[in-house]
């Protein structure tokens, strides 16, 4: 009896080593395909194929593809669109108007989308060398489907239900990607790699689609929560928050702002603006120590409000005195600088007693 129990405790015993190793064995075999999706998912996405040159025009049901994909969709900006009917245009992955051109227009017009803001892909539209989109409404109001419906009458002629006159859109704007001959063959993705100068659709937030437009060392200050002196104010706001106090003051002629961020027994930092720039950054340490920077840590491109970009937005029908193609510098202008005295209409010179009809009893 006691070795027939031996026998049946050593099998026991082999079966469970076994069973173990077993088990053991499927766990290392299971542990690659199970650790790959977690290394893909941390990656970043890969991007499509480029579209081929010689792709055919696009068909129709991918065009129909295209629309219900990217209409009425989210996304964030990579760059600043000016408002109303000055949009953005991009080809071959060049945004124009750029540089100089468009900060006289957002100047001008002022922006609809900044940089890092989500847009609405309001409307879509695939014309022949050229895809339309209208962000947040587009520069004017569309149609709605009741404005198109019209009722006949006796007489022959139709009336509208509404009024069909469209209205400009103060807050939208547009963007149209064109291509060399035809809008090619294309998938959604590939589409997107090809918008990714303006729009972000891998982004998650606002925060995250700002970042990637600004400068590594503002990407890095704005990270760790510091302000750099030539920051502007949207890039302090990114990095420090809205302020809990604001104090204008004015030095001479300059007038500014300090936004204050947090209170004793902690830091206190002076955040002095002035214009839309940070000036001045002063630092109180709890210890008492004080520190205080001015000289320009990062140079930010603004938008110039000169006068040169009025110029050349002036409507051709604008009124002028000058006579037609006389230049503004070849104008005459006075030897001493005194403006001449433009004498009155003789029906406006003032008459005297005894003068001017009816002084002699009657008209001539």
């Amino acid at each position: 009896m006691t070795c027939l129990r031996s026998a049946l405790f050593s099998c026991l015993l082999l079966t469970l080593t076994f069973s173990v190793d077993s088990f053991g064995q499927r766990a290392e075999a299971l542990t690659p395909q199970t650790a790959a999706p977690a290394q893909s998912a941390q990656s970043s996405p890969p991007k499509s194929k480029p579209v081929p040159a010689n792709a055919p025009r696009m068909s129709k049901q991918t065009r129909y593809q295209i629309i219900r994909d990217f209409e009425t969709q989210i996304v964030y900006s990579r760059t600043a669109f000016p408002m109303g009917a000055k949009g953005l245009v991009l080809k071959d992955g060049v945004v124009s108007p750029n540089g100089i051109q468009l900060q006289q227009a957002l100047a001008l017009w002022g922006p609809a989308v900044r940089p890092g803001d989500p847009a609405h892909l309001s409307f879509v539209q695939i014309k022949d060398d050229h895809i339309h989109f209208d962000i947040n409404g587009g520069p004017v109001h569309r149609k709605k489907w009741y404005q198109h419906i019209e009722v006949g009458g006796a007489s022959g002629q139709t009336v509208p239900l509404s009024p069909t006159d469209s209205q400009p859109n103060p807050h939208g704007t547009y963007l149209d990607i064109y291509f060399d001959k035809y809008v090619p063959e294309m998938t959604a993705q590939q589409l997107r790699d090809l918008l990714y100068p303006v729009l972000d659709f891998t982004a998650h937030n606002k925060e995250e689609a700002y970042l990637d437009t600004v400068p590594p060392k503002v990407k890095k200050a704005i990270q760790d929560h510091y302000v750099l002196v030539g920051m502007n104010t949207e890039m302090v706001l990114h990095a420090k928050g809205k302020p809990p106090r604001k104090v204008r003051e004015k030095d001479g002629e300059t007038e500014y702002e300090d936004w204050i961020y947090g209170e004793p027994p902690q830091d206190v930092d002076f955040v002095r603006i002035v214009g839309d720039e940070v000036v001045r950054v002063e630092t109180m340490k709890v210890g008492g120590q004080k520190i205080v920077r001015t000289e320009k840590e990062v140079i930010i491109q603004r938008p110039e409000k000169d006068e040169q970009a009025k110029e050349e937005e002036r409507p051709p029908n604008a009124p002028s005195l000058r006579r037609p193609g006389e230049d503004q510098d070849n104008v005459p202008k006075p030897a001493d600088s005194v403006t001449p005295v433009i004498p009155p209409a003789p029906d406006q010179i003032p008459q005297g007693p005894g003068t001017g009809p009816g002084a002699f009893g009657g008209t001539r």
